[in-house]
């Protein structure tokens, strides 16, 4: 099995310094509690997908490197170089890909970071807050006793968006709570952290699920 120590990070560190600076004047995000993620150890950086430019919000929110996991179509194409370039993990969604997992478990045994979302899909539904978690999440977090960073994303992906927000909640381990129980209190969670970024932005429930139609 490809090893961790293999994962390229040249290009995160490269582009990140000047990309992410042109993310922030473009879309305008509000983050918030960003220093809830912690500066070094194991982590699982989880939240809400429902837009292609979710990571980068979650980039630009921490100086750490992001191990993400990426469907295996991104890597057929031609910008393959940059996600293999920005250490990104390749995932077949149509079987249990154990390659991808154990590389990720990998990562978080080293100490570092991996981002997913537990929807396991970008949510373009426009009558569901959130789509049902997989256990991907918990079931990694309990096997490597990774710190789990809930956050969640609302609003527009617009030029100068005046709505996109990125907030993160207290971060948490499984201790000893079965999966079903963490991913239930994951789900609430980030349940939780969207509502409040509607109430902060005057978004309503109907803005935030009708967007989703209009965007990537």
């Amino acid at each position: 099995m490809e090893s961790s120590k293999k994962l390229s990070t040249w290009g995160y560190k490269l582009f990140r310094p000047f990309l992410g600076p042109i993310f922030k004047f473009y879309y305008n995000p509000k983050i918030i509690n960003k220093e809830a993620i912690p500066s070094d150890g194991t982590i699982l950086i989880v939240g809400n997908h429902k837009h292609i430019m979710d990571q980068c919000s979650v980039i630009v929110s921490t100086k750490r490197v992001i191990h993400y996991m990426a469907k295996k179509e991104y890597f057929d194409g031609k910008m393959a170089w940059f996600f293999k370039a920005t250490g990104c993990i390749s995932v077949n969604r149509s079987i249990h890909d154990d390659k991808a997992k154990g590389l990720a478990i990998d990562v978080l045994n080293d100490g570092g970071a991996i981002g997913l979302f537990p929807e396991g899909t970008r949510n373009k539904t426009n009558d569901k807050l959130l789509l049902d978690f997989k256990f991907g999440t918990v079931s990694m977090a309990n096997k490597t006793d990774a710190t789990i960073v809930p956050y969640a994303v609302t609003g527009d992906y617009k030029f100068r968006s005046k709505n996109l927000m990125i907030r993160f909640g207290t971060p948490f381990k499984i201790g000893k709570m079965n999966l079903e129980e963490a991913n239930e209190k994951l789900y609430k969670e980030i349940e939780k952290l969207m509502k409040e970024n509607l109430k902060a932005t005057n978004r309503t429930l109907e803005e935030e699920l009708n967007s989703r139609c209009q965007d990537a």
